[in-house]
């Protein structure tokens, strides 16, 4: 019996250290299997994020860009050159508050002063913009294009009574002012071509 006992208090201690390292070797496994879920699933959680970040950045692109679009629909049922007539007057016309926008197209060679036999005459076709009103002012000019003007310093009416001389108008052709012209606020430019005769 005593044999009995010791080998009781031998092999009943054996065996729970043996349940105890079989269980310790289970929960190793699946640590070691919780790990390697865990390390599959932070990448995948930060590619989601960057995929999340990613979309983000988009929407946000999108949001800044959709104003732009807006601001090109507002002004696509226009043309062009309408777009720029209102641009000029926006930005150079001496009298905003006008009840017309009237539109004057000049060729080359046609005379600064019609009423001067010595008038310089044009050396680019031009536009000439004015009010209704003389106290409105004009804005003379050839476009460039690429967002520039070139504004030629001409009154809307000469001094009938008194030639300028050749100078003066030799002047005015050599001292044209390159502008670059501002897009400015769409509601404003639709305004003005509405305005225009």
């Amino acid at each position: 019996m005593r044999k009995l006992v010791i080998a009781g208090t031998i092999l009943l201690p054996t065996a729970f250290l043996l349940m105890a390292c079989s269980d310790e070797a289970g929960s190793s496994n699946e640590n070691e299997d919780n790990n390697e879920t865990t390390e599959q699933q932070e990448p995948a959680a930060a590619e989601s994020e960057n995929v999340d970040a990613e979309a983000s950045m988009d929407a946000a692109e999108d949001a800044a860009e959709q104003p732009e679009r807006e601001e090109d629909d507002a002004l696509s049922e226009f043309s062009s050159e309408d777009i720029e007539y209102a641009r000029v007057w926006r930005q150079l016309g001496a009298n905003q508050e006008i009840e017309a926008l009237y539109v004057r197209h000049i060729s080359s060679g046609e005379p600064l002063n019609p009423d001067d036999e010595t008038s310089a005459v044009y050396p680019e076709d031009v536009v000439q913009l004015s009010g209704a009103r003389l106290v409105d002012g004009s804005v003379t000019y050839s476009s460039n294009g690429d967002g520039t003007i070139n504004k030629y310093n001409v009154p809307l009416r000469w001094d009938g009574k008194n030639p300028a001389g050749r100078e003066v108008y030799t002047e005015i052709i050599d001292n044209t002012e390159t502008i670059r012209i501002n897009p400015g606020e769409d509601k404003e430019i639709i305004k003005l071509i509405r305005l225009m005769q």
